[in-house]
């Protein structure tokens, strides 16, 4: 790859090199699935992504470019999500140290459709973060999480013990506290720095766990993959609070369960459905089409569409779903 005069290192110790990594997002029936790549028989599966090149006009076309070469996508919504630049990302062919910079976007698409090729596939972003999906109650991993996290906090120091139980209480919640589905990324970094998932050893990053303590369900990703996962799972937690980008994911007609399903198995919490309809209906965020589906295996249900009105009414609109702190009235115990 020529790189442009800017992006070269100074140094003469080695290069630098920009990659663009996209988080693809699409709903199913069965919860969020997320678009990766097999790079290589004895290498784990990827995220879509590829080097920013000479000839690309900004990092966005860039992304749409390789994106469309390797999966046949063309995308629609995209946003950044964060510039991710770990020391031991990569290491040149020579043994000469590179420094690999990686842009991670996140892109929604309605379709889970992608080019005929076995190396590029759709999975469940659970598979990758098995602790965070909460819709059916605690996962069984999160007693092999609860007990490696406190092992990690008896081992230190009566002051630093105090530090990191608050940490651990943040990311995960303490006993009787809500859990908090916007802080993926923070539980992935403490489970990272403790050793408790492979990849931590993997980059000779394991603070406390010994490589046999290793004992975490979810598969990993090629070199910071999974961190860039965990950002743009975090950051569409959040975003379908304040803005109604769970709208991208949608069908153009879909029904009121299948919205709820949706936001539920993004957010990997189970919402209260009569609280959770009033909200939606508050915001203005749909409509009425005048169908019905059939195909419900009950009674029919009304067929609604996003009102793309609100858009002018109010930008910032999502589906309103309260902080985890304040959800006591909207999600079952």
């Amino acid at each position: 790859m020529t790189l442009p005069n800017r992006l070269r290192s100074s140094s003469g110790t080695g290069g630098v090199t920009v990659d663009l990594s996209a988080v693809i997002v699409a709903a199913s029936p069965d919860g969020p699935r997320v678009l990766v790549r097999q790079p290589g028989t004895n290498l784990p599966v990827a995220l879509p992504s590829g080097p920013l090149e000479a000839h690309h006009r900004t990092l966005d076309a860039g992304l749409r470019s390789w994106v469309e070469e390797l999966v046949g996508y063309r995308l629609g919504y995209v946003e950044q999500l964060y510039t991710f630049g770990d020391a031991n990302r990569h290491a040149s062919a020579r043994g000469v140290p590179n420094r690999a910079l990686s842009i991670g976007y996140l892109a929604l698409v309605r379709e889970s459709r992608a080019k005929q090729d076995h190396d590029v596939t759709w999975v469940s972003w659970y598979r990758f973060f098995p602790w965070e999906d909460r819709r059916h109650g605690e996962p069984a991993v999160m007693a092999l999480v609860r007990e490696g996290i406190a092992g990690w906090i008896a081992e230190a120091p009566g002051d630093e013990r105090k530090h990191r139980e608050e940490r651990a209480g943040l990311a995960f919640g303490r006993a009787g506290e809500r859990w908090n589905e916007e802080l993926a990324l923070e539980r992935y970094e403490l489970l990272y720095e403790i050793g408790l998932v492979p990849e931590a050893h993997r980059d000779g990053a394991a603070v406390w766990a010994p490589r046999e303590a290793v004992i975490l369900e979810g598969d990993i990703l090629l070199a910071d993959h999974r961190r860039i996962l965990a950002t743009g799972i975090s950051r569409l937690r959040s975003k379908i609070k304040y803005r109604p980008v769970v709208f991208e994911l949608m069908p153009p007609r879909f029904t009121f369960l299948q919205l709820q399903r949706t936001v539920e198995a993004l957010a990997g919490v189970e919402l209260h459905k009569p609280n959770f309809r009033r909200l939606v209906k508050h915001q203005g965020l749909v409509e009425e089409t005048g169908a019905v589906a059939s195909n419900t295996g009950g009674r029919p249900a009304r067929l609604i569409r996003f009102r793309r009105d609100v858009l002018l009414e109010r930008p910032t609109s999502g589906v309103g779903l309260p902080a985890a702190t304040s959800r006591r009235d909207l999600t079952r115990n």
